[in-house]
């Protein structure tokens, strides 16, 4: 069957395809910039002084524990639910929680705000996964997946300048209001937009597979696995890099707006040329599993060096932001190709509910290092200085990394279709 649609689709380019990608990317974008507008709002100002090291930590944790729950169950609802509204209800729900950030008060308010945003933010990569499948055949994928995930590394070029100018403009509060109103305006557009193409209604519309059934498959125990230990790398980069260049360089929020977008454009790019290294090399007569192979290993690679070499390198604010940007490259890169990786192993209409499943990694992986990078600042910048501390984080992330990459290359097992998955969804 993926073999018929490839042709069909190759034979029969349908172009609106770049537009639902598009919408995904910007999706995407919202994503992130909801994400992090109260990590750039909370490092300076007002609300740094509400919000202290250890109840930033607790609260990034309540976003994650948030995150890994709705993960749970996300990427089957959108799988029963189909692209359309299951991506609706997801923009939704996280934009009328970006917007009630505005009317918080204490860190346990901005906690109750984060669990209900990470609640619905989870549900963003299942659903980008699925109409991406809906939409490209298997040798696009990599890239069409790089092209949406890159709104992640955009969305967190463009919060430091856009919350730097906002929140010394108008405020925190208004802030919150100004960026639930882009959501709102794309879930309009959406609305009216999406539809699943001809070619791929009857597979998305077969049976879905068992949860239990995948949950009991190596594939996803590992992928899972994997995702626990690398997704916190990225994190660490975008949650703590404000605070970091408060802390240690005694920057202030404007001087953040102008800079802090270095690593995430560094980090852009890796979701485009990771991507496109792979459908290159595809291409040129390298397997497909291969391929996603050798991308994810040398993507993992970049990723761990970086930060485990940040301590030895960083001299300067420049410095720290290019370890910070080659850590970003190396992660994206990898995840524009590990999106792909679903849809090689499992049916099409199981891939949402395989990405969220393994994202439960995601979700416990970040509550726990997210809350012991709190501690770790709590407990060793008093007696060892800012600067010692936040290096511990550099070398304990970095160790992640590579520990994540090595699981997923040798329990994971070949990017190839599992049959006895496939099976019951005919």
């Amino acid at each position: 069957m993926e073999n018929v649609l490839a042709r069909n689709v190759l034979h029969k380019p349908l172009r609106i395809r770049w537009v639902m990608i598009f919408m995904a990317f910007l999706a995407t974008v919202l994503n992130y910039v909801h994400r992090l507008a109260f990590n750039y709002l909370s490092a300076d100002g007002e609300l740094r002084k509400m919000i202290p090291d250890e109840a930033f930590g607790y609260i990034a944790t309540a976003f994650f524990v948030a995150y890994m729950l709705s993960n749970a169950f996300s990427g089957f609802v959108i799988d029963r639910l189909g692209t359309r509204i299951g991506y609706a209800l997801c923009m939704a729900f996280w934009t009328t929680a970006g917007l009630i950030h505005a009317f918080a008060t204490t860190p346990l308010q901005f906690g109750i705000c984060r669990f209900m945003l990470g609640i619905g933010e989870a549900g963003n990569w299942p659903a980008a996964i699925k109409l991406t499948n809906e939409w490209f055949p298997a040798h696009e994928r990599s890239t069409a997946s790089g092209i949406f995930n890159s709104g992640s590394a955009l969305g967190a070029v463009l919060v430091p300048p856009m919350v730097a100018y906002l929140g010394v403009a108008y405020g925190w509060q208004a802030t919150f209001v100004i960026l639930a109103a882009f959501g709102y305006l794309w879930l309009v557009v959406y609305w009216f937009i999406y539809y699943t193409p001809q070619t791929t209604e009857e597979p998305v519309k077969q049976k879905p597979v068992s949860p239990w059934r995948l949950l009991r498959s190596r594939f996803v125990i590992v992928f899972t696995l994997a995702k626990t230990f690398m997704d916190p790398v990225w994190y660490f980069v975008t949650f703590w890099i404000g605070r970091y260049l408060v802390d240690v360089h005694h920057w202030d929020l404007k001087q953040i707006g102008w800079f802090a977008t270095i690593p995430f454009i560094i980090a852009d790019a890796g979701n485009l040329v990771g991507g496109y290294f792979t459908q290159y090399i595809i291409k040129k007569g390298v397997a497909i599993p291969a391929a996603r192979r050798l991308a994810i290993t040398l993507a993992g690679l970049i990723m761990g060096i970086s930060l485990l070499a940040g301590p030895l390198v960083i001299s300067s604010p420049l410095s720290a932001l290019l370890v910070f940007g080659f850590a970003g490259f190396g992660y994206t890169a990898f995840t524009a190709n590990a999106l792909a990786v679903p849809a090689d192993v499992v049916p099409q209409n199981a891939a949402a509910s395989v990405w969220g499943m393994a994202c439960v990694g995601t979700g416990l992986g970040g509550a726990l290092f997210q809350a012991l990078s709190g501690l770790t600042l709590k407990t060793y910048a008093g007696p060892l200085g800012y600067h010692t501390a936040y290096n511990l984080l550099f070398f304990g992330f970095g160790a992640l990394a590579l520990i994540g990459l090595a699981i997923m290359l040798i329990w994971i097992g070949p990017f190839v279709k599992n049959e006895a998955l496939t099976e019951p969804a005919e």
